[in-house]
């Protein structure tokens, strides 16, 4: 039997995670676009480092995954929410502790994680 408590818990935690680590990137996000703004260097053929576009896409890809994971904490909420939590989608076998404790928005079991 899943322990609705301690992956509320985990839940809410991690969603509070992610929510802060959010803000953090957006914050980080509008540092690099102000500081492309005013310059007019140019970064793609600077040989010291990384490009600000580049800077950009990585910051913005990391938004993106953030953003996709609060998402699947909301999903696995509704599911603690409707009883349907540790419930395989694929199979409707309990979703093993360990992978639960692993991956708390796990939606399938080991067996079916590459088919979903």
């Amino acid at each position: 039997m899943t322990d609705t408590t301690t992956h509320s818990t985990r839940l809410a935690a991690e969603h509070q995670t992610t929510v802060e680590r959010l803000e953090d990137l957006r914050r980080e996000f509008g540092l690099v676009v102000e500081a492309t703004v005013d310059s007019n260097a140019d970064d793609e053929h600077d040989p010291e480092g990384s490009t600000i576009a580049y800077e950009r896409s990585q910051v913005a890809a990391l938004i993106e995954q953030a953003e996709q994971h609060l998402v699947e904490i909301d999903d696995a909420r509704a599911r603690l929410a409707d009883g349907t939590y540790g419930l395989c989608v694929v199979c409707g076998q309990r979703i093993p502790e360990g992978r639960l404790e692993a991956r708390p928005t796990a939606r399938t079991c080991i067996e079916h994680a590459s088919h979903a």
